[in-house]
């Protein structure tokens, strides 16, 4: 037989409030999972400024050439394939900028890969091309999964700044942390089945913080998403209506300026903004690190001198 653990944790505890969810019906039984979901955000609240401090130091590592490394298993390691995946389309971040590793690899994100999740020398070998200007973030709902426990202590060794995700806040694996982000999203409501709240935390913490990254290396012009990779129909009229409400020029004066620059969003913005020509914008942008709003800083600066 194979050798157990036993976990301590809070999503390893009996909820109270949901010992009869088998007999309920339908409706209370979403209506028990929605009320679990809404004291998720105050669980997450309380690690913000631990993530503002992540976020910032990630910042100044990828400025610096490092990247961000997830190192999740089971559910935690979906979520982090997610979030990384998605930032090419939405910030048109370079690739690799951020990776995700899950363990067990592909197959392992639609399917069971015995063992993975319990292999520290795997997490190793996963985090062992890092370097000292890297960032690595590991995911564990319980705070002891091995394989998250071998990534950290590679990258630690490597010089990596690391931060753990967890619903516990008594986890194992602290010791391997700079950044402790412990949202403790108590008992689930289906004993230990943390794709449920837990995973909402840890969805919410990986959204928070690759959004305030891209906001802060400048991927966005006030609210709006000024990278975004027009790579079907709906998006390349997204980049149209963005370029509209930012700037309060026509349709047929957006695309006529977006037709200049190439359908890029960011030139055509500086341009229109600052009543400048394409070329002007762009070398602007390249001047001040391809942020929109600092572009428009220096050339209102060099118009005042």
């Amino acid at each position: 037989m194979a050798s157990d653990v036993r976990v301590t944790a809070p999503t390893e505890e009996r909820n109270p409030a949901t010992t009869g969810i088998d007999t309920a019906s339908t409706l209370e039984v979403l209506t028990l999972l929605n009320d679990a979901d809404r004291t998720v955000a105050g669980a997450v609240a309380q690690v913000l400024p631990e993530l503002a401090s992540l976020v910032d130091h990630a910042v100044e590592s990828i400025r610096a050439g490092g990247h961000v490394h997830y190192f999740g298993a089971g559910t935690s390691g979906r979520l982090s394939v997610l979030d990384a995946a998605e930032l090419l389309p939405t910030f048109n971040a370079p690739d690799g900028l951020f990776v995700a590793h899950h363990a067990g690899g592909a197959a392992a994100l639609v399917g069971a890969v015995e063992n993975v999740e319990d292999d520290v020398d795997l997490g190793r070998g996963d985090a062992s091309d890092l370097t000292a200007l890297d960032v690595a973030i590991g995911l564990t709902a319980s705070g002891r999964t091995p394989y998250i426990a071998g990534a950290l202590a590679e990258a630690r060794a490597r010089g990596a700044r690391t931060a753990l995700v967890t619903a516990n806040p008594g986890a194992e694996l602290t010791a391997y942390a700079d950044h402790l982000l412990a949202a403790d999203t108590g008992p689930e409501v289906l004993t230990g089945s943390t794709r449920l709240k837990a995973g909402t935390a840890q969805k919410m913490i990986l959204n928070g913080f690759s959004t305030a990254v891209m906001i802060r290396l400048g991927h966005t012009y006030s609210n709006l998403m000024v990278d975004v990779v027009a790579t079907n129909a709906k998006l390349r009229g997204r980049v149209v209506r963005i370029l509209q409400e930012a700037t309060g020029v026509s349709e047929v004066d957006a695309r006529a300026v977006l037709d200049r620059t190439g359908g890029e969003l960011k030139p055509a913005l500086v341009a229109l903004l600052a009543a400048v020509p394409v070329e002007k914008a762009v070398a602007a942008l390249d001047a001040h690190g391809n942020s929109v709003a600092t572009a428009l800083a220096g050339l209102t600066a060099g118009t005042t001198k």
